[in-house]
Protein backbone atom coordinates (compact mmCIF):
# COMPACT_ATOMS: atom_id res chain seq x y z
CA UNK A 1 0.00 0.00 0.00
CA UNK A 2 1.32 3.38 -0.84
CA UNK A 3 0.93 6.57 1.37
CA UNK A 4 0.73 10.35 0.11
CA UNK A 5 3.64 12.23 1.10
CA UNK A 6 1.71 13.85 3.69
CA UNK A 7 0.15 11.48 4.74
CA UNK A 8 2.26 10.97 7.78
CA UNK A 9 1.05 14.31 8.59
CA UNK A 10 -2.52 13.88 8.28
CA UNK A 11 -3.13 12.85 12.31
CA UNK A 12 -1.40 15.31 13.80
CA UNK A 13 -3.37 17.85 11.97
CA UNK A 14 -6.88 16.31 12.57
CA UNK A 15 -5.48 16.23 16.52
CA UNK A 16 -4.57 19.95 16.14
CA UNK A 17 -8.04 20.80 14.87
CA UNK A 18 -9.77 19.06 17.41
CA UNK A 19 -7.85 21.08 20.22
CA UNK A 20 -8.64 24.14 18.27
CA UNK A 21 -12.24 22.89 18.20
CA UNK A 22 -12.42 22.20 21.76
CA UNK A 23 -10.70 25.42 22.97
CA UNK A 24 -12.96 27.66 20.67
CA UNK A 25 -16.54 25.86 21.98
CA UNK A 26 -14.79 25.97 25.84
CA UNK A 27 -13.86 30.04 25.39
CA UNK A 28 -15.44 31.67 28.29
CA UNK A 29 -17.44 35.44 27.10
CA UNK A 30 -15.46 38.28 28.55
CA UNK A 31 -16.14 39.81 30.99
CA UNK A 32 -17.18 42.94 29.39
CA UNK A 33 -19.37 41.77 26.99
CA UNK A 34 -21.74 39.96 29.42
CA UNK A 35 -25.00 41.74 30.54
CA UNK A 36 -25.28 42.81 34.11
CA UNK A 37 -28.83 41.93 35.89
CA UNK A 38 -29.46 43.50 38.95
CA UNK A 39 -31.95 42.52 41.09
CA UNK A 40 -32.79 44.15 44.48
CA UNK A 41 -34.64 41.68 46.86
CA UNK A 42 -35.28 40.96 50.85
CA UNK A 43 -35.95 38.17 52.94
CA UNK A 44 -38.92 36.87 53.70
CA UNK A 45 -40.31 38.20 50.58
CA UNK A 46 -41.89 35.63 48.56
CA UNK A 47 -42.24 37.54 45.42
CA UNK A 48 -38.03 38.02 45.23
CA UNK A 49 -37.95 34.23 46.05
CA UNK A 50 -39.66 33.19 43.03
CA UNK A 51 -37.80 35.81 40.88
CA UNK A 52 -34.24 34.22 42.30
CA UNK A 53 -35.39 30.76 41.31
CA UNK A 54 -35.63 32.33 37.66
CA UNK A 55 -32.58 34.00 37.32
CA UNK A 56 -30.72 31.03 39.04
CA UNK A 57 -32.23 29.16 36.02
CA UNK A 58 -31.55 31.55 33.37
CA UNK A 59 -28.24 31.97 34.51
CA UNK A 60 -27.15 28.57 34.71
CA UNK A 61 -28.51 28.43 30.91
CA UNK A 62 -26.97 31.85 29.71
CA UNK A 63 -23.88 32.72 30.46
CA UNK A 64 -23.60 35.74 28.69
CA UNK A 65 -26.08 36.96 32.04
CA UNK A 66 -24.40 38.19 35.18
CA UNK A 67 -26.46 38.14 38.28
CA UNK A 68 -26.08 40.82 41.02
CA UNK A 69 -28.20 39.77 44.12
CA UNK A 70 -28.32 42.85 45.74
CA UNK A 71 -30.72 42.45 49.79
CA UNK A 72 -31.76 45.39 51.29
CA UNK A 73 -32.09 44.99 54.84
CA UNK A 74 -29.22 43.76 56.07
CA UNK A 75 -26.38 45.90 53.11
CA UNK A 76 -26.96 49.55 53.70
CA UNK A 77 -25.52 50.42 50.72
CA UNK A 78 -27.59 48.40 48.80
CA UNK A 79 -30.88 49.93 50.63
CA UNK A 80 -29.53 53.47 49.77
CA UNK A 81 -28.86 52.66 45.96
CA UNK A 82 -32.55 51.51 45.67
CA UNK A 83 -33.37 54.50 47.37
CA UNK A 84 -31.80 56.04 44.88
CA UNK A 85 -33.23 54.29 41.77
CA UNK A 86 -36.91 54.54 42.79
CA UNK A 87 -36.11 57.81 42.95
CA UNK A 88 -34.59 58.30 39.52
CA UNK A 89 -37.16 55.98 37.78
CA UNK A 90 -40.27 57.54 39.49
CA UNK A 91 -41.60 54.70 41.39
CA UNK A 92 -44.52 56.57 43.22
CA UNK A 93 -44.75 52.87 45.46
CA UNK A 94 -41.54 51.41 45.53
CA UNK A 95 -41.17 47.86 46.47
CA UNK A 96 -39.17 44.34 46.01
CA UNK A 97 -38.46 42.87 43.81
CA UNK A 98 -36.64 45.35 41.17
CA UNK A 99 -34.56 44.13 38.48
CA UNK A 100 -32.69 46.32 36.39
CA UNK A 101 -30.79 46.03 33.08
CA UNK A 102 -29.14 48.63 31.36
CA UNK A 103 -31.73 51.77 32.15
CA UNK A 104 -34.79 49.66 31.94
CA UNK A 105 -36.62 48.40 35.60
CA UNK A 106 -38.94 46.04 36.63
CA UNK A 107 -41.26 46.88 39.47
CA UNK A 108 -42.51 43.81 40.98
CA UNK A 109 -42.66 40.22 39.44
CA UNK A 110 -45.31 38.32 38.42
CA UNK A 111 -44.43 34.58 36.79
CA UNK A 112 -41.60 33.47 34.15
CA UNK A 113 -43.71 33.76 31.25
CA UNK A 114 -44.52 37.28 31.71
CA UNK A 115 -42.34 39.39 33.89
CA UNK A 116 -39.42 36.87 33.26
CA UNK A 117 -39.97 36.83 29.92
CA UNK A 118 -39.72 40.87 29.65
CA UNK A 119 -36.10 40.46 32.20
CA UNK A 120 -35.08 38.58 29.01
CA UNK A 121 -36.56 40.48 26.21
CA UNK A 122 -34.23 43.60 27.93
CA UNK A 123 -31.20 41.55 28.35
CA UNK A 124 -31.26 40.63 24.45
CA UNK A 125 -31.98 44.13 23.79
CA UNK A 126 -28.76 45.22 25.50
CA UNK A 127 -26.43 42.24 23.63
CA UNK A 128 -27.89 43.85 20.42
CA UNK A 129 -26.82 47.53 21.25
CA UNK A 130 -24.46 48.29 23.97
CA UNK A 131 -26.76 49.33 26.80
CA UNK A 132 -25.44 51.75 29.86
CA UNK A 133 -24.88 50.38 33.15
CA UNK A 134 -26.94 52.79 35.52
CA UNK A 135 -26.30 50.79 39.24
CA UNK A 136 -22.65 49.69 39.06
CA UNK A 137 -21.17 52.93 39.10
CA UNK A 138 -23.68 53.88 42.13
CA UNK A 139 -22.71 50.30 44.07
CA UNK A 140 -19.00 51.35 43.64
CA UNK A 141 -19.56 54.96 44.20
CA UNK A 142 -18.41 56.08 40.93
CA UNK A 143 -20.96 58.07 40.40
CA UNK A 144 -24.51 59.43 41.82
CA UNK A 145 -28.26 59.52 39.98
CA UNK A 146 -28.73 62.96 38.56
CA UNK A 147 -32.46 64.71 40.50
CA UNK A 148 -34.27 64.47 37.44
CA UNK A 149 -33.86 62.85 33.88
CA UNK A 150 -36.87 63.50 31.41
CA UNK A 151 -35.57 60.22 29.48
CA UNK A 152 -35.37 58.08 32.39
CA UNK A 153 -37.75 54.73 31.60
CA UNK A 154 -41.61 54.61 32.35
CA UNK A 155 -42.69 51.70 34.01
CA UNK A 156 -45.48 49.67 31.73
CA UNK A 157 -48.14 47.91 33.37
CA UNK A 158 -48.35 44.68 33.40
CA UNK A 159 -49.71 42.97 30.84
CA UNK A 160 -51.14 39.62 32.53
CA UNK A 161 -52.35 39.10 36.14
CA UNK A 162 -53.41 35.95 37.84
CA UNK A 163 -56.31 36.16 39.42
CA UNK A 164 -58.33 33.26 41.39
CA UNK A 165 -61.56 31.89 40.27
CA UNK A 166 -61.09 33.79 37.01
CA UNK A 167 -57.30 32.67 36.06
CA UNK A 168 -55.49 34.93 33.70
CA UNK A 169 -56.27 37.79 32.80
CA UNK A 170 -55.22 40.13 30.15
CA UNK A 171 -54.77 43.81 31.48
CA UNK A 172 -54.79 45.10 28.14
CA UNK A 173 -58.30 43.53 27.36
CA UNK A 174 -59.77 44.54 30.80
CA UNK A 175 -60.67 48.08 31.94
CA UNK A 176 -59.51 49.59 35.21
CA UNK A 177 -62.87 49.47 36.40
CA UNK A 178 -63.44 46.37 35.59
CA UNK A 179 -60.13 44.81 36.97
CA UNK A 180 -61.87 46.73 40.09
CA UNK A 181 -64.92 45.30 40.29
CA UNK A 182 -63.53 41.63 39.90
CA UNK A 183 -60.53 42.20 42.59
CA UNK A 184 -62.91 43.39 45.18
CA UNK A 185 -65.17 40.85 44.86
CA UNK A 186 -62.60 38.10 45.31
CA UNK A 187 -61.38 40.20 47.96
CA UNK A 188 -65.02 40.23 49.42
CA UNK A 189 -65.60 36.72 49.88
CA UNK A 190 -62.68 36.29 52.46
CA UNK A 191 -62.98 33.45 55.41
CA UNK A 192 -61.67 36.05 57.75
CA UNK A 193 -64.17 38.30 56.78
CA UNK A 194 -66.86 36.27 57.51
CA UNK A 195 -65.91 35.16 60.91
CA UNK A 196 -66.10 38.84 61.89
CA UNK A 197 -69.58 38.75 60.93
CA UNK A 198 -70.21 35.30 63.14
CA UNK A 199 -68.66 37.01 65.73
CA UNK A 200 -70.86 40.81 64.88
CA UNK A 201 -73.93 38.15 64.84
CA UNK A 202 -73.28 36.65 68.44
CA UNK A 203 -72.45 40.52 70.07
CA UNK A 204 -76.14 41.84 68.43
CA UNK A 205 -77.60 38.45 69.16
CA UNK A 206 -79.13 39.51 72.65
CA UNK A 207 -80.59 42.94 71.73
CA UNK A 208 -84.51 42.84 72.07
CA UNK A 209 -84.75 45.87 70.17
CA UNK A 210 -84.58 44.56 66.32
CA UNK A 211 -84.57 48.35 64.97
CA UNK A 212 -81.33 49.18 67.29
CA UNK A 213 -79.93 45.53 65.94
CA UNK A 214 -80.29 46.55 62.36
CA UNK A 215 -78.90 50.03 62.93
CA UNK A 216 -75.70 48.89 64.70
CA UNK A 217 -75.05 46.27 62.69
CA UNK A 218 -75.23 49.15 59.31
CA UNK A 219 -72.77 51.44 61.37
CA UNK A 220 -69.88 47.80 62.04
CA UNK A 221 -70.28 47.46 58.11
CA UNK A 222 -69.94 51.38 57.27
CA UNK A 223 -67.02 51.00 60.02
CA UNK A 224 -65.14 48.53 58.51
CA UNK A 225 -65.65 49.99 54.97
CA UNK A 226 -63.59 53.21 56.41
CA UNK A 227 -61.12 51.25 58.19
CA UNK A 228 -60.49 49.02 55.57
CA UNK A 229 -59.96 52.38 53.38
CA UNK A 230 -57.63 53.92 55.59
CA UNK A 231 -55.33 50.50 55.82
CA UNK A 232 -55.10 50.24 52.24
CA UNK A 233 -54.47 53.98 51.43
CA UNK A 234 -51.85 53.88 54.51
CA UNK A 235 -50.51 50.61 55.84
CA UNK A 236 -50.41 48.34 52.78
CA UNK A 237 -48.16 51.65 51.36
CA UNK A 238 -46.03 50.28 53.72
CA UNK A 239 -46.04 47.39 53.33
CA UNK A 240 -45.31 47.72 49.60
CA UNK A 241 -42.13 49.42 50.38
CA UNK A 242 -40.53 47.43 52.79
CA UNK A 243 -41.64 43.73 51.94
CA UNK A 244 -43.29 41.02 53.94
CA UNK A 245 -40.90 41.14 56.81
CA UNK A 246 -40.31 37.88 57.90
CA UNK A 247 -41.13 38.02 61.73
CA UNK A 248 -44.41 40.19 61.12
CA UNK A 249 -45.02 37.31 58.51
CA UNK A 250 -44.23 34.41 61.33
CA UNK A 251 -46.14 35.96 64.13
CA UNK A 252 -49.23 36.36 61.72
CA UNK A 253 -49.01 32.94 61.24
CA UNK A 254 -48.61 31.48 64.76
CA UNK A 255 -51.58 33.96 65.92
CA UNK A 256 -53.85 32.33 63.03
CA UNK A 257 -52.63 28.55 64.51
CA UNK A 258 -53.50 29.58 67.70
CA UNK A 259 -57.10 30.78 67.05
CA UNK A 260 -57.29 27.90 64.69
CA UNK A 261 -56.60 25.79 67.70
CA UNK A 262 -59.03 27.44 69.74
CA UNK A 263 -61.68 27.34 67.31
CA UNK A 264 -61.59 23.74 67.35
CA UNK A 265 -60.97 22.65 70.79
CA UNK A 266 -64.38 24.78 71.28
CA UNK A 267 -65.85 22.20 68.16
CA UNK A 268 -65.14 19.13 70.23
CA UNK A 269 -64.93 20.41 73.80
CA UNK A 270 -68.54 22.57 73.84
CA UNK A 271 -70.44 20.54 71.57
CA UNK A 272 -73.65 22.39 72.64
CA UNK A 273 -72.08 25.78 71.42
CA UNK A 274 -72.75 27.02 75.46
CA UNK A 275 -71.32 31.18 75.42
CA UNK A 276 -68.54 30.47 77.10
CA UNK A 277 -65.16 32.42 77.17
CA UNK A 278 -62.04 30.48 78.02
CA UNK A 279 -59.64 33.07 77.35
CA UNK A 280 -57.41 34.70 79.63
CA UNK A 281 -59.26 37.62 82.45
CA UNK A 282 -57.71 40.58 79.96
CA UNK A 283 -59.59 39.51 76.94
CA UNK A 284 -62.63 38.64 78.98
CA UNK A 285 -62.59 42.08 80.15
CA UNK A 286 -62.42 43.27 76.59
CA UNK A 287 -64.91 41.51 75.12
CA UNK A 288 -67.09 41.85 78.22
CA UNK A 289 -66.99 45.54 77.78
CA UNK A 290 -67.51 45.45 74.12
CA UNK A 291 -70.93 43.50 74.72
CA UNK A 292 -72.00 46.35 77.35
CA UNK A 293 -71.08 48.84 74.54
CA UNK A 294 -73.31 47.47 72.36
CA UNK A 295 -76.45 46.65 74.33
CA UNK A 296 -75.67 50.11 75.91
CA UNK A 297 -79.41 51.71 76.09
CA UNK A 298 -77.65 55.38 74.91
CA UNK A 299 -76.85 55.01 71.52
CA UNK A 300 -73.41 57.38 71.41
CA UNK A 301 -71.73 54.72 73.35
CA UNK A 302 -73.40 51.67 71.43
CA UNK A 303 -72.39 53.48 68.42
CA UNK A 304 -68.41 53.98 69.80
CA UNK A 305 -68.93 50.45 70.77
CA UNK A 306 -69.41 49.31 67.14
CA UNK A 307 -66.89 51.82 65.83
CA UNK A 308 -64.06 49.91 67.93
CA UNK A 309 -65.21 46.46 67.60
CA UNK A 310 -64.57 47.39 63.78
CA UNK A 311 -61.40 48.72 63.70
CA UNK A 312 -60.56 45.35 65.80
CA UNK A 313 -61.64 42.81 63.69
CA UNK A 314 -60.92 44.39 60.49
CA UNK A 315 -57.28 44.23 61.89
CA UNK A 316 -57.67 40.56 61.38
CA UNK A 317 -59.25 40.44 58.31
CA UNK A 318 -56.90 42.79 56.74
CA UNK A 319 -53.89 40.46 57.90
CA UNK A 320 -55.97 37.31 56.25
CA UNK A 321 -56.59 39.44 52.42
CA UNK A 322 -53.45 41.64 52.38
CA UNK A 323 -52.50 39.75 49.17
CA UNK A 324 -55.47 41.30 47.07
CA UNK A 325 -55.48 44.89 48.14
CA UNK A 326 -51.45 44.57 47.20
CA UNK A 327 -52.22 43.51 44.02
CA UNK A 328 -55.07 46.46 43.32
CA UNK A 329 -52.97 49.35 44.73
CA UNK A 330 -49.78 48.02 42.39
CA UNK A 331 -51.74 47.88 39.44
CA UNK A 332 -53.10 51.89 40.30
CA UNK A 333 -49.29 53.11 41.14
CA UNK A 334 -48.31 51.77 37.80
CA UNK A 335 -51.01 52.85 35.90
CA UNK A 336 -50.35 56.35 37.09
CA UNK A 337 -53.58 57.86 37.56
CA UNK A 338 -53.81 61.19 39.18
CA UNK A 339 -54.38 61.30 42.74
CA UNK A 340 -58.18 62.22 43.19
CA UNK A 341 -58.59 58.91 40.31
CA UNK A 342 -56.52 56.77 42.97
CA UNK A 343 -58.87 57.49 45.73
CA UNK A 344 -61.79 57.34 43.41
CA UNK A 345 -60.60 54.11 42.19
CA UNK A 346 -60.32 52.85 45.88
CA UNK A 347 -63.71 54.22 46.87
CA UNK A 348 -64.94 51.37 44.15
CA UNK A 349 -63.30 48.73 45.27
CA UNK A 350 -64.16 49.51 49.23
CA UNK A 351 -67.92 49.53 47.91
CA UNK A 352 -67.49 45.94 46.18
CA UNK A 353 -65.79 44.81 48.55
CA UNK A 354 -68.58 45.47 51.24
CA UNK A 355 -71.26 44.22 49.17
CA UNK A 356 -70.91 40.76 49.45
CA UNK A 357 -70.49 41.88 53.60
CA UNK A 358 -73.88 43.46 53.67
CA UNK A 359 -75.85 40.78 51.88
CA UNK A 360 -74.59 37.95 54.24
CA UNK A 361 -75.07 40.51 57.40
CA UNK A 362 -78.61 41.16 56.21
CA UNK A 363 -79.26 37.16 55.53
CA UNK A 364 -77.71 36.17 59.03
CA UNK A 365 -79.86 38.95 60.66
CA UNK A 366 -82.88 37.41 58.57
CA UNK A 367 -81.83 34.19 60.15
CA UNK A 368 -81.79 35.47 63.51
CA UNK A 369 -85.14 36.52 63.40
CA UNK A 370 -86.69 33.94 62.51
CA UNK A 371 -84.76 30.63 63.67
CA UNK A 372 -82.46 31.87 66.12
CA UNK A 373 -78.47 31.24 66.00
CA UNK A 374 -78.80 27.59 67.17
CA UNK A 375 -75.85 25.97 68.70
CA UNK A 376 -75.23 23.18 66.14
CA UNK A 377 -74.56 26.43 63.54
CA UNK A 378 -71.78 27.88 65.62
CA UNK A 379 -70.35 24.59 66.40
CA UNK A 380 -70.15 24.32 62.80
CA UNK A 381 -68.67 27.66 62.40
CA UNK A 382 -66.27 26.87 65.00
CA UNK A 383 -64.98 23.61 63.23
CA UNK A 384 -64.95 25.60 59.68
CA UNK A 385 -63.14 28.67 60.96
CA UNK A 386 -60.88 27.00 62.61
CA UNK A 387 -59.73 24.98 60.06
CA UNK A 388 -59.56 28.22 57.55
CA UNK A 389 -57.34 29.59 60.10
CA UNK A 390 -54.78 26.87 60.57
CA UNK A 391 -54.54 26.45 57.03
CA UNK A 392 -53.48 29.88 56.60
CA UNK A 393 -50.96 29.85 59.53
CA UNK A 394 -49.27 26.66 58.34
CA UNK A 395 -49.31 28.31 54.74
CA UNK A 396 -48.07 32.29 56.41
CA UNK A 397 -45.11 30.03 58.48
CA UNK A 398 -43.89 27.95 55.41
CA UNK A 399 -45.51 28.25 51.74
CA UNK A 400 -46.39 32.68 51.70
CA UNK A 401 -45.95 32.43 48.06
CA UNK A 402 -49.58 30.53 47.73
CA UNK A 403 -51.42 33.22 49.43
CA UNK A 404 -49.48 35.92 47.42
CA UNK A 405 -51.21 37.10 44.41
CA UNK A 406 -48.79 39.11 42.15
CA UNK A 407 -48.41 41.34 39.62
Amino acid sequence: MRYGRNSIYQPYLVFFWLFCAAGYTNAEIPDELKIDVYFFWKDGCPHCQREKEFLRRWAGEDESIRIHYLEISRETGNYDVFAGLVRYFGIERPGVPLTVVGETFFDGYNDDSTTGAEIRSAARACQQVLCKDLVWPLLTGEAKLPAHDLSRPVAKTPEVLKLPIFGEVTIAKVSLPLLTLMLAAVDGFNPCAMWTLLFLISLLVGLRNRFRMWVLGSAFIVASAAVYYLFMAAWLNLLLFFGMLLWIRALVGMLALGGGAYYLYEYFANPEAICKVTAPESRQRIFQRLRSLASEQRFLLALSGIVLLAVAVNLVELICSAGIPAVYTQVLALSELPTWQYHAYLGLYILVFMLDDLFVFFVAMQTLRVTGLTGAYVRHAHAIGGAVLIVIGLLLLFRPEWLAFSV
